[in-house]
């Protein structure tokens, strides 16, 4: 699984492609395992764009709950994003939407998470 990343002021952007399945999850954690690490220097904030990733498995969903928590333990945040409707249906189903808060679009979840970072956002993508 292919993750990019883009970082806009104190927030990073993660956009995993594809789907998030038993053969797919370790490029998921690698990516989220080296934003934790990060959250130890000082409260980051972590933003999933889940505008191309097509299903998530319960191992995916396993992956996001522990990194949510250790995020969250570090004193990080993590929001998601641009969800699909089948991982949306999949996020309800599984109550993960009360775990995670979830956004219409990346622009939408920076609005909420940090000014800085809307700003940052805003002026890469000319808006």
């Amino acid at each position: 699984m292919h993750v990019s990343q883009e970082r806009y002021g104190d927030a990073l952007v993660l956009t995993p492609i594809g789907r998030v399945d038993n053969s797919t999850t370790d490029g998921l954690k690698s990516g989220l395992d080296a934003y934790v690490a990060s959250c130890r220097a000082g409260g980051n904030r972590l933003v999933l764009d889940f505008s191309k990733v097509d299903y998530i498995s319960s191992v995916g969903l396993r992956v996001l709950m522990l990194a949510g928590k250790e995020i969250r333990e570090q004193g990080g945040s993590i929001v998601v994003a641009a969800l699909q409707p089948v991982v949306r249906e999949i996020f309800e189903i599984s109550r993960f939407n009360l775990v995670f808060q979830c956004f219409g679009s990346v622009r939408e979840a920076l609005t909420k998470v940090s000014p800085t970072a809307l700003a940052a956002y805003d002026s890469a993508h000319g808006t």
